[in-house]
């Protein structure tokens, strides 16, 4: 996982699709989602802190 859009597909395959309108809102609520993933071991260490981190380089373009 290298790009935002991967993050956006890995979201997608378990079936969640994020738009508030938001932009800012919508990379909080992403990360909501990407912890519950990895909290309910859907997701590896590794695909969540990459997820995680490229969330936020993306947040921070906005800011």
């Amino acid at each position: 996982m290298e790009t935002f859009l991967d993050v956006l597909q890995l979201l997608k395959k378990y079936g969640i699709f994020i738009y508030i309108g938001d932009r800012l809102a919508e990379f909080n609520l992403m990360e909501q989602e990407i912890n519950e993933l990895y909290q309910n071991k859907l997701i590896t260490n590794e695909e969540y802190m990459r997820a995680l981190l490229i969330v936020r380089k993306e947040r921070s373009k906005y800011s």
